[in-house]
């Protein structure tokens, strides 16, 4: 059997997933992305290596290396955008998907899907952290509580208390004063989610999103979003069967694949 690889050091998390050639997902592994991306993408590939009995990277047929810290996975055979790879991964997991909102760890994309997986247009907002994965993050703990608590919090509210602020840093100072004076969290919590939402508008356009859309990245796993979403933008958002977190690991190793397959032939 032959192996193809994908790694993803993202600015948060680092990903690592293997394809043998029928592209079967036969190992995965999502990891706390380190100060220093060499040493993600080695700890991250290791642990796939030995889940499907590999000793090395040197055994898989073809490696490609994603994600914000790409061009720091040596052992990869080239790297690729993670714009391309997520693209590529929300395609093999569901070919009907044509538009793609990716929130990441420090930025958020609209990516518009082609036929064949590629990227047909996409926009991306690099230059302000609100509505990141680091964003929650802060917010998260504004409240005192973990993420996975967090993203389901204003799922119960009858009403949204809006946040005016747009920085992540004014967020998460006028959270902690909502939460003082004791207004009800999942209210403000609602008010978060509906104002990221709203942010997603302009990437859910670019996309060429028309009547549904999809989620990637570690923020896909967040329901009070996926909910906002809905609401804001009239849009059904799609569930992946695959972990929305994986897709930009799992498009490198698809893209891995068929350039083993065809340097093979």
């Amino acid at each position: 059997m032959k192996y193809f690889g994908g790694c993803d050091v993202g600015s948060t998390y680092t990903k690592a997933l293997i394809l043998d050639e029928n592209g079967k997902i036969c190992a995965d592994t999502t990891i706390k992305s380190k100060i220093n991306a060499e040493q993600s993408a080695k700890i991250a590939m290791e642990e796939v290596l030995t889940k499907v009995g590999l000793k090395s990277s040197e055994e898989l047929e073809y490696l490609i290396g994603t994600g914000y810290g790409r061009n720091k996975v040596p052992f990869a055979d080239e790297n690729i955008s993670e714009i391309s790879c997520h693209a590529m991964g929300v395609h093999v997991t569901d070919p009907t998907v044509k538009a793609i909102i990716d929130i990441g760890g420090q930025d958020v994309k609209g990516i518009s899907v082609d036929t064949d997986g590629t990227v047909k247009n996409f926009a991306m907002n690099d230059k302000c952290a609100a509505g990141t994965g680091r964003f929650y993050e802060a917010i998260a703990r504004g409240f005192e509580m973990s993420l996975p608590e967090f993203s389901n919090l204003s799922l119960t509210a009858k009403n949204v208390i809006p946040i005016t602020a747009q920085c992540t840093v004014f967020a998460e100072s006028e959270v902690i004063t909502l939460v003082g004076e004791g207004k009800p969290m999942d209210e403000i919590a609602a008010g978060i989610q509906m104002a990221v939402a709203k942010r997603c508008f302009v990437m859910a356009k670019k996309a060429g999103a028309t009547d549904s859309i999809t989620l990637t990245g570690g923020c896909a796993k967040n329901a009070g979003l996926k909910q906002a979403i809905e609401h804001v933008l009239k849009l059904k958002v799609i569930d992946l069967k695959t972990d929305p977190q994986l897709m930009g690991a799992l498009g490198a190793a698809e893209y891995a694949r068929q350039k083993g397959l065809a340097k093979a032939m």
